[in-house]
């Protein structure tokens, strides 16, 4: 079950920080300046059980603009996975791909291809060879990137360890297409629409028109806040279902181990302790941050510098350090 805390003082809180300063915002006022030092942070946004009760730009940035999620975006990718296989449009996730993608296979394939499945793919344990890192330039300049994604050599089986690939969220997109009998933004319009503020304002696609599944995803911050509160509301958007409970759970259950940094990974999500609570997060390149806490019904945005690395420059860690001072202040304003 999805836990989330009742804040009897939340009203009180949020009319108080909306009156004040920030300076005199005590905790969050401090969390706002420590946010404000990272210089590669751009916006940052803060919702307690649904009320947004800190939310700033920094350097000129709002959180109205819309900005590159990067691979947060896989995130959005798994929830309409998760949409489809509600409707019946997808078996689940031990649905096998191969015959989903049968005209794009190689065509003399390793046999391994046949054990592949959309939780695989999901999990990042399809085993192919990696699209992303030094093999990322090739791949978005092949001609057709669903067939040079399967066609990678395998390096791992599937259902192995993680091989961080946005070409398995790529097939994915590809996979939506050919099912949702539309393209993958024309389906999360549509499925996704009943979330009041959600909107994508830009997605990249490949050659053949498929919607870059997994990156390239513009957003703005508001708008990922927004789809962050669908999960944490356990997949309704205000009296409309939009999500199933059980998809949100199994996404939220640890698949693997990420090669970056240890934690956990599931459907398009990664897991980790963070000050105590157990937190749910996307990551997108450069520091593009969801990040929830069920059983504090927080939900926290950060957007950032999107050319920069954040994982092997520690900028990475110093979000996950301001998302723990976050829990911590959330915790002592109640």
């Amino acid at each position: 079950m999805i836990a989330r805390r009742s804040l009897l003082s939340l009203p009180f809180i949020a009319l108080l920080l909306a009156a004040l300063p920030v300076r005199a915002q005590t905790p969050l006022g401090g969390v706002a300046e420590e946010a404000e030092a990272l210089e590669q942070l751009e916006t940052l946004i803060v919702a307690l059980d649904g009320e947004t009760i800190l939310e700033r730009g920094f350097r000129g940035h709002s959180t109205e603009r819309p900005t590159n999620i990067k691979s947060a975006s896989k995130s959005v990718i798994s929830a309409l996975v998760g949409i489809a296989v509600d409707k019946g449009l997808l078996e689940g996730p031990d649905q096998k791909i191969a015959p989903l993608l049968a005209d794009d296979l190689p065509a003399d394939p390793d046999p391994r291809i046949n054990d592949i499945t959309i939780g695989n793919l999901l999990s990042m344990q399809a085993g192919l060879g990696r699209t992303s890192g030094p093999n990322y330039g090739r791949w978005v300049a092949s001609r057709n990137w669903v067939r040079a994604a399967l066609a990678q050599p395998f390096d791992g089986e599937p259902g192995g360890g993680m091989l961080y690939s946005t070409g398995s969220t790529h097939l994915l997109s590809a996979i939506l297409t050919k099912v949702g009998g539309k393209s993958t933004l024309a389906l999360a319009r549509e499925w996704l629409g009943p979330v009041d503020g959600f909107a994508i304002a830009g997605w990249d696609r490949d050659p053949q028109g498929i919607y870059f599944g997994g990156n390239q995803m513009a957003m703005t911050p508001r708008s990922l806040l927004a789809f962050g509160e669908l999960y944490r509301n356990g997949g309704m958007a205000g009296e409309t279902r939009v999500l199933s409970r059980d998809w949100i759970e199994q996404s939220w259950q640890r698949r693997t181990n990420s090669v970056f940094n240890g934690d956990g990974y599931g459907y398009g999500w990664f897991l980790r302790e963070m000050a105590g609570h157990e937190v749910r997060y996307g990551w997108g390149y450069g520091g593009q941050m969801l990040y929830i806490v069920p059983d504090l019904g927080l939900t926290i945005v950060m957007t950032s510098a999107e050319e920069a690395p954040s994982a092997r420059t520690g900028y990475r860690d110093a979000l996950h350090g301001l998302t723990e001072r976050i829990i911590r202040a959330s915790e002592a304003a109640e």
